[in-house]
């Protein structure tokens, strides 16, 4: 009877061991010892061909190769498990994924101070944002992140925002009058829009073509990368190169994750993240450059502002800095106003 119960308890254990839940690291053996591995499930919404999906793939190799088989990364592009940047914010920060790649628009929603960097007509130029995200402003608003549970790591790049619409050329904001205007997530973006005279609402961008195909909204605005790369220039046809925002992305990790990794481990995420930094924003760079052709060839009518053209939206701008002042604090807006002196 003894040994009976013996074998029991022994068959109770193992059934116990093998119906355990599993953690999202494993366990695999290598040479003569046992190796954790853990596993970074990152997603995002951009397609494969575009640059932060290229730079990602760079990204994984890194990891992969450079920790020995240590870390593990899963990409999953294009909106696979997520229609939209908050929805993959907040599966990182209750950690049903370890990373993402969002438009740092998105994060405002879940720390106020990120509208900093929606302004309309903040940055200049590449130089003057790259001045302020990798300075001292830039690193304070990923460090706050840390009270949302979630790890910022570095700041990558979509480009300089521009407006797409299905009616005519645009060159004053009076030419946006009653456009209906889908935006960002992001309040901040759809009273900039709303300040130009379009009808703005936002709406998720995993299902903007179709939404644009069946004539929901008339006009749209994003980097010129993603106008090629999600073919909105089939669906719509003119094209104003406003430069309205510099759209920074941001990797964002969940923080209990990157806290569990080993000190060697969270060393070379860090180092592969700022690797992806320099590379991506040069590739976006010259993807810009060379999509901005193929939009022309592809039919998209295309049109720059003059000087007192720009002058004309940035005036009609300025309610969205009076109004969102006392939200983001004056301090913030004139060190990211700074960066262009």
């Amino acid at each position: 009877m003894k040994k009976l119960l013996g074998l029991l308890l022994i068959a109770v254990i193992i059934l116990a061991a093998c119906g355990r839940p599993g953690s999202e690291s494993t366990t695999s053996t290598e040479g003569e010892g046992d190796q954790e591995v853990y596993t970074i499930r990152l997603a995002h919404l951009v397609p494969e061909e575009q640059s932060s999906h290229v730079a990602a793939v760079k990204f994984k190799e890194k990891l992969e190769a450079e920790s020995d088989g240590r870390l593990k990364v899963e990409l999953y592009p294009n909106g696979q498990l997520y229609g939209s940047d908050r929805e993959a914010i907040e599966a990182v920060q209750l950690g049903n994924v370890e990373m993402t790649i969002p438009a740092v628009a998105a994060m405002a929603s879940f720390n106020e101070k990120f509208s900093v960097f929606d302004l309309p007509f903040l940055f200049n130029n590449h130089e003057a944002a790259y001045k302020a995200l990798d300075g001292e402003l830039g690193q304070s608003l990923l460090d706050d992140l840390e009270n949302n549970d979630i790890k910022g790591l570095v700041y990558g790049e979509n480009g300089f925002r521009h407006v797409s619409n299905n009616e005519q050329p645009i060159e004053l904001p009076e030419d946006m009058q009653g456009l209906k205007m889908r935006t960002l997530e992001s309040p901040l973006h759809t009273d900039t829009f709303n300040a130009f005279g379009a009808n703005a609402s936002p709406f998720a961008f995993g299902e903007l073509y179709t939404a644009l195909q069946q004539g929901t909204y008339d006009a749209m605005d994003c980097p010129i990368s993603l106008y090629y790369t999600n073919k909105f220039y089939e669906v719509q046809d003119y094209l104003t190169l406003t430069g309205h925002v510099y759209a920074a992305t941001a990797i964002l990790a969940n923080n209990d994750f990157y806290n569990s990794l080993p000190e060697d481990l969270q060393a070379l995420v860090m180092e592969g993240a700022e690797e992806f930094r320099s590379e991506q924003r040069v590739m976006a760079q010259q993807q810009d450059t060379d999509f901005l052709e193929q939009l022309k060839a592809e039919g998209m009518q295309v049109n720059e502002l003059t000087d007192e053209q720009r002058a004309a939206f940035r005036e009609a701008a300025q309610p969205v800095y009076d109004k969102y002042e006392g939200q983001i604090g004056k301090d913030l807006i004139d060190q990211a106003l700074a960066a262009n002196e």
